[in-house]
């Protein structure tokens, strides 16, 4: 299996890229301003924005997987049109797609619990560019996998853990939320069951959250002890009282999808435990 990780330079997309390797598969990677280190790997400078320079690392990688971990906040032209854009190129190549997708393209409004047959209802326009994406593919290649996620947590390449270890060493300023909740995941995790989606004939949605749900401030709490932190320096405040738009509470159910899987998701409590 030739795997192609779309956005291979990125957080996610690094251990998609290493699993890859370290499984002995022939890996190829994009990347958007510079390449990874991994070795044994090609990698293949891409814009999704440009349709002539995606056929040609198509072309040249001929790839029997795409996975797509890029990740472009709210521009449409990357989040939205550029996964769309990947999926009729994959449907061109007959190449199989697993697309990753965010718990951001729910509202939490009337409910917090949500499968993998609850449709979007995004606040913002980052959910509202991921939920057109998701809606993109699954007209244009409904054999594709969309993997939605939560809040992935690693080391210090994790955007989320960065923040905990600012805020504790007085870096930066501000609160973590005590009624913002989502389900974390471990990027170890996260990698591994897309990759094992990748290698089986499963199509349509896919949640791929931790088993546990916890607020932004928990969060926090056990980052630091992790990492040998003060948690005590973690500020707590109330999203619900600040301009921030999004959703307060959006817990992905991911039982369906674990059934089927052998890798399991750990909740926060379990992997932020383990110390790794």
């Amino acid at each position: 299996m030739t795997v192609l990780i779309v956005g291979g330079s990125g957080f996610l997309g690094t251990e998609l890229v290493r699993q890859s390797a370290a499984a002995g598969r022939t890996t190829a990677a994009t990347f958007a301003s510079r390449p990874g280190s991994a070795p044994a790997v090609t990698w293949h400078e891409l814009d999704l924005r440009n349709p002539e320079r995606l056929e040609v690392v198509m072309a040249e990688a001929r790839p029997s997987v795409v996975i797509n971990a890029t990740s472009s906040e709210a521009d449409w032209t990357v989040t939205a049109d550029g996964p769309i854009r990947l999926a009729m190129a994959a449907a061109q190549h007959d190449s199989r797609l697993v697309h990753v997708s965010s718990d951001a393209v729910f509202s939490g409004l009337g409910r917090v619990h949500y499968d993998e047959a609850c449709d979007p209802d995004p606040l913002t326009p980052y959910g509202a560019a991921k939920a057109a994406a998701e809606t993109g593919i699954r007209l244009l290649y409904p054999a594709a996998v969309i993997a939605r996620t939560s809040l992935i947590i690693g080391g210090t390449g994790s955007a989320h853990v960065r923040i905990v270890h600012d805020l504790a060493a007085g870096r930066r300023d501000g609160a973590l939320f005590t009624d913002d909740v989502r389900c974390p995941v471990h990027v170890t995790d996260l990698a591994a069951a897309l990759l094992e989606l990748a290698a089986t004939d499963a199509h349509g949605v896919h949640h791929l959250a931790g088993a546990h749900a916890v607020t932004r401030h928990e969060l926090g709490v056990l980052i630091a002890r992790r990492d040998g932190l003060d948690p005590s320096r973690l500020a707590q405040g109330l999203r619900a009282d600040t301009a921030l738009r999004g959703a307060l509470d959006v817990r992905l159910d991911s039982r369906g999808t674990q059934s089927k899987l052998r890798t399991p998701l750990r909740g926060a409590h379990d992997f932020l435990a383990a110390s790794i």
